[in-house]
Order: structure tokens, then sequence, then C-alpha cells
């Protein structure tokens, strides 16, 4: 392991940290520790603090004490210093919010009424990725809160998150968006006017390979994006620079499986790239062990304790910890590689609870843990 180890405390209680994005690919435990990162900096940290997450499974909810999360953030319920609001990002709700606080009324309903914008809201490739960042960037706008932990989406590639916005906005802010925007009845000067029969002929082909209504849908949706967003590129790039900002901590999510680990590389050095404020990498999910003792010596032991009686309960515990102990080693070489690879980022290795996550208590323990509490 690395000689740094995570300062989870420090970063928590840091003042002049305002954002904490927890990143990584899925299944290793991401949104548990951004819950758990977040009751903490509110109980041992008092920092008024606000989870988002992405994740849909009910369990957060519960283990927050809440029968749901929606896309208004809620109070948390037995938080003992400090607050705490929890929610779940709705990313159709999201955008509508978007459209609806850009302009009047009459033109959002045009807008939420357009078959197109129902399906890039909704089902779009980098659409909750773009909606997390926008809800971010509203939560900060309030001032209401002085701490606010993302759970970032879970995607195939951790590069998703960065790259999803910027696409997103190249193809609503983009030429050919803006051709089609020209085509819609009362433009100016229609480009596809001016290209006389080839207009026609560029109509029909679109109409049958995408639908007969899709290119007159998104004409009509990019016309009332126009005046609407002021271009969906340049909020795309703002909410890239606040990613930038000193008041923004990264930490990297991984587990002890060689695909997480890889991913954990790639995006450490992305966000390298990227000039991304990145504090750290915690690693959860490490096979608990009740001893320091290592599997040779455990089963030296047991062969001992057997010679004299082959039934041995001791015998049968040491061989049962040298198991787990093979596992853990195991795991300890493939974390390794990230230590190897990153060895300048600091880290935090997290055993599993051995118990599922359902309650403030075990948020608790699970934040004490990642701080090095015991």
């Amino acid at each position: 392991m690395s000689s740094d180890v995570l300062d989870v405390d420090a970063l928590l209680g840091d003042q002049g940290k305002h954002v904490i994005a927890c990143c990584g690919s899925g299944g290793v435990g991401k949104t548990t520790t951004a819950a758990a990162l977040a009751l903490r900096a509110a109980e041992v940290h008092g920092r008024r603090t606000v989870v988002l997450t992405i994740d849909p499974a009910r369990r957060l909810a519960q283990s927050l004490g809440m029968e749901a999360l929606d896309n208004t953030p809620r109070p948390v319920a037995g938080v003992r210093d400090g607050s705490l609001d929890a929610m779940m990002l709705d990313m159709k709700r999201t955008f509508d919010e978007v459209v609806a606080s850009h302009t009047s009324k009459e033109r959002a309903a045009e807008i939420f009424a357009n078959p197109f914008y129902q399906a890039v809201s909704s089902t779009f490739s980098g659409t909750q990725e773009y909606m997390a960042m926008e809800k971010l960037g509203q939560l900060r706008a309030t001032g209401q809160w002085d701490l606010i932990v993302l759970d970032t989406p879970p995607s195939r590639s951790a590069l998703d998150f960065l790259d999803a916005p910027a696409r997103l906005a190249r193809l609503l802010d983009g030429r050919v968006i803006r051709l089609l925007s020209a085509s819609t009845p009362g433009a100016r000067r229609s480009m596809l006017s001016l290209m006389g029969a080839s207009a026609a002929v560029f109509t029909r082909v679109f109409n049958k390979v995408l639908g007969g209504h899709l290119l007159t849908d998104v004409a009509e949706f990019t016309a009332s994006l126009e005046d609407t967003f002021g271009g969906f590129r340049k909020r795309a790039e703002a909410t890239f620079r606040a990613l930038q900002d000193d008041q923004t901590s990264f930490l990297v999510i991984a587990a002890p499986e060689p695909a997480a680990v890889g991913e954990a590389v790639y995006f450490t050095r992305r966000l390298t790239e990227e000039r991304m404020p990145l504090d750290g990498m915690i690693l959860n999910r490490l096979t608990p062990l009740a001893a320091d003792l290592s599997a040779e010596r455990a089963l030296g032991a047991a062969a001992q304790l057997e010679e004299a009686d082959p039934e041995d309960p001791v015998a049968a515990v040491l061989r049962t910890h040298a198991d787990l102990a093979r596992r853990r080693a195991a795991e300890e070489r493939v974390a390794a590689r990230y230590a190897a690879a990153c060895p300048e980022v600091a880290q935090r290795w997290l055993p599993s609870l051995g118990v599922e996550v359902v309650d403030l208590a075990d948020l608790r323990a699970f934040g004490a843990a990642a701080a090095g509490v015991e």
C-alpha cells in the first residue's frame, strides 16, 4: 500500500471544500461510501451537508431511515450534529427544471410536449451525467449547504462522467442541430429552403431512416432551445471549470478486483490530465481478518493441534482463517497495482463490514472505518 494514507477527516472537515465527488465503476460501494462520508461530515464536523446519489436502489434510502429519495433534498432524521439532506437524481425532472428556469411557461410547455425532447431528457446517452452536473450547479447556487457529496453515475467507462456532458452539449449545440433548427417554419433564412430540391431529398432520407416526424421534432426542439438556453456547450464548459476548482475534491472508489482497480487507475490518470483536484482513493470490500496471522502460520498451528486431536475445533478455526488470509493476500496484490501505477495518490483500504448497510448506525461504522477510527 502507498505510504500516504488518505486523511478522510481532514478532507471532510476542510471548510474550503464544498464538493466531494465519489467516482468509480459500478459495484464498488460508491453510493454507500458517499452516504457514509456525508453523514460523518455532518455529525463529526458539524457541516450542513447534502448527498446527491444516482443509485435508484431503495437500500440507501432505507439506511438513511427514509421511505424513498427523490429529486428534492429531504432532511435525514436521526443525525446527531450538523445537518444532512439526501436526494436521488431524477434526470428527466432536472432537465425539466433547467427548461422551466430559462423560459416562459408557454415555451416550456411547447418544449415538454416535443417528442425529441422527451427522448433526449429520458434516455439519451450522456443525459444522466449532464443532469448530475446541472443538479450539482443548482445545489451550489442555493448556498443552503456548505458541503455537497456527489455519487457520480455508474458507467461502463469512468470516462463517461467527464465526457458525456460535453458530448450531449455538442449534440444539442452542434452544426447539424443548428442546420435543422434553421429549417423550422418562421426561420428568417432557412438553409434547407436555400438548398431547394436537395432539401426535399435530405428530408426524405431522414424521415425514412429515423422516422417520419423526427426531423420536424428535432428542428422544432432546437429552435425552442436557441433562445432558451444560450447554448448547451457553454453550460457544459462552465460545469467542467467548476469541477476543476479547489473547492471540489474527487475521490476514486474501487474494490480489490482487477477490472475495478484497472478502471480506478485509468480514471485517476484522466482526472490528473484534466487538472481535476484528486484527493485520494478508497478501496472497499477487502476480506476482513480477525487476527494478524499469515495463512502459513495458521496452517502450521492447525496441523500441530490436529496431531493431538484430529477434531480439535481450534484447528478448524485456524484453517478457516488461513483460507481468508489467502484471499486477503490475493486482494492486496491486486490492490497494490493501483499504488504502483499511482504512487502519488493517498489511499485508504477498508475491510468489508461483513453485513449489509441497512441503517444510520451501519453508515456511522463505515464512516469511522474510512476515517481510521476504531
